[in-house]
């Protein structure tokens, strides 16, 4: 989760302090309490109080964002919202008049950053059940995500992460290699090996013009969806940043690139997208190097995050199935 030797279990319990102690940095009610909910890049928690207050309390990641890109995090989440684009949770004002707070706990050596999120209701779709109405909801909400990003005007010193072949590929990456995961055995790397020299080729080819390539979601996962009364909202854009459009199909089916039921979802989120905006021949032809590109990532993250319970729960197979969707998508190049 972040760039410490700490146990995970030993930084949660300061966290959890850090998250009660701050807050008192907002204007809450005074019985108000945080519950860990989820763990992966940062530690986000359920803040709770009598008579139904709710919010959403993110604390971030050590040296995985910079200030200022957190500063431009939220404001394309507010431009989306104001533009009507898609609805996003609001963020609240904490009572030095600034939405970012900094927070210090005994026991971890430097601060850290939180934003408090305005609680939505709803529940995101059920990866059991029948997604492809959820997913060509999720291609139309990610084209019109896309559209926005082309025409708004950023603000000066615009600062986000880069989802491109360098950032995931490359000697600074965003999260790791992908060699150093859990069992990525000789055999699984030459595999890998073999699928990461045809992404670079093909990507370089497939170009980064502006009508492909800009600022995206990146983490448009069915788990940051959620339908409630008031429409489907899309959240957590902590990961948002440079990259192609078509890497936010990828991040779709995260975790579930191997599921039989993939084929019939990229039809059904490219139905959705083209309500919006239409995709060449070129682009569509595409879509499965962008799954490859996201599936070695997150191969990457598995091997940087395995102190997590959700890395380790997925450790065990995922550098083997990495390998066998990788050749299966090389033998699929060759017969075409």
């Amino acid at each position: 989760m972040a760039h410490t030797d700490m146990p995970l279990a030993e930084l949660l319990k300061h966290l959890e302090k850090l998250a009660q102690r701050s807050l008192a940095l907002w204007d809450m009610p005074p019985n108000a309490s945080a519950e860990l909910i989820n763990v992966s890049e940062n530690a986000t928690y359920l803040v709770e109080a009598e008579g139904g207050y709710k919010a959403i309390l993110r604390i971030h990641r050590e040296q995985y964002h910079s200030r200022r890109a957190i500063e431009c995090e939220l404001a394309w989440i507010a431009a989306l919202k104001e533009a009507r684009a898609v609805v996003t949770p609001d963020s609240y004002t904490g009572k030095d008049g600034e939405v970012i707070q900094e927070g210090r706990i005994e026991g971890l050596e430097n601060p850290r950053y939180m934003v408090l999120f305005e609680f939505v209701e709803g529940t995101q779709p059920d990866e059991a059940g029948d997604l492809e109405a959820p997913f060509e909801e999720l291609g139309e909400i990610a084209a019109r995500t896309h559209e926005h990003s082309k025409v708004w005007q950023r603000p000066p010193n615009f600062e986000r992460l880069i989802w491109n072949v360098e950032t995931i590929f490359g000697r600074q990456t965003n999260w790791g290699d992908w060699r150093d995961a859990p069992n990525v055995t000789p055999e699984v790397g030459r595999v890998l090996g073999r699928v990461e020299g045809h992404v670079r080729t093909r990507l370089e080819s497939f170009g980064a013009s502006e009508d492909r390539y800009g600022l995206i979601h990146a983490d448009m996962r069915l788990a940051n969806l959620l339908v409630g009364p008031h429409g489907t909202r899309l959240i957590d854009f902590d990961d948002c940043g440079y990259g192609w459009f078509l890497y936010d199909f990828a991040t779709g089916i995260s975790f579930m690139e191997d599921d039989p039921r993939v084929p019939a979802l990229k039809d059904a989120w490219v139905r959705g997208y083209e309500k919006v905006r239409q995709l060449t021949a070129s682009e569509k032809a595409e879509i499965d190097t962008f799954v490859m590109l996201r599936r070695m990532a997150l191969l990457a993250w598995i091997g940087s995050h395995i102190e997590a319970p959700e890395p380790q729960a997925m450790a065990p197979d995922f550098a083997r199935v990495t390998a066998e969707l990788g050749q299966a998508w090389l033998d699929r190049i060759d017969a075409t």
